[in-house]
């Protein structure tokens, strides 16, 4: 019994400029998808928990977007995302900026706040204020905004007293067109890491 040859398939311009065409929508929803890099402790079990009780929205404007890595979140614009990293490095006591923000549940969360880009964890720099300390009947909506000086710098805000510990970043064009008081939304989430210490 003779085998016969494979027929191939013929291509034609049309076909491949569809399979061309069919995968730019593809492409396209990659596009929305952040970097974020991913923190020492995202796997602790507790990071599961935050991320599944994130919200969709911080706002208009400030929709969810997808992420490159475990325990990440990021909303508004892919360019310049707000981002959320949970398991970063627990701050241990600290002379830096603590603000204790009192959500509308009871919920209150303390967080660090450093100005640029880098790391709450790392050294202070020359604009913080390493005497002030947060007040616990502060209003959400003051608290961390008397801090900043809107659209100046990137804000990093890292969770005090709670481990596995969240930080979230703040871009310099989101503190500039409005309140940081959205991370009042994320105080549902964070309370899935239970408090131990708390600003003084």
């Amino acid at each position: 019994m003779s085998r016969s040859p494979r027929r191939r398939p013929a291509r034609t311009a049309a076909g491949v400029a569809a399979l061309a065409l069919g995968g730019v929508p593809l492409l396209a929803g990659c596009a929305s998808t952040v970097g974020v890099a991913v923190a020492p402790d995202a796997a602790d079990p507790a990071c599961a928990r935050v991320v599944l009780a994130l919200p969709e929205s911080l706002g208009d404007g400030l929709q969810e977007l997808r992420t490159t890595s475990q325990a990440t979140w990021a909303w508004g614009d892919p360019a310049e995302p707000v981002t959320l990293r949970c398991g970063v490095a627990v701050p241990g006591p600290t002379t830096e900026q603590c603000v204790t923000m009192e959500t509308a549940s009871g919920t209150s969360i303390d967080w660090l706040v450093q100005a640029d880009a880098e790391p709450a964890d790392a050294a202070t720099g020359p604009d913080d204020d390493p005497d002030a300390t947060g007040d616990p009947s502060a209003d959400p909506a003051s608290g961390a905004d008397a801090l900043l000086e809107p659209g100046s710098s990137d804000w990093t805000f890292v969770t005090y007293g709670r481990d596995p510990a969240v930080e979230v970043h703040v871009p310099a064009a989101v503190v500039a067109e409005r309140s940081t008081s959205f991370l009042d939304a994320l105080s549902p989430a964070i309370a899935q890491v239970e408090a131990t210490r708390s600003c003084l």
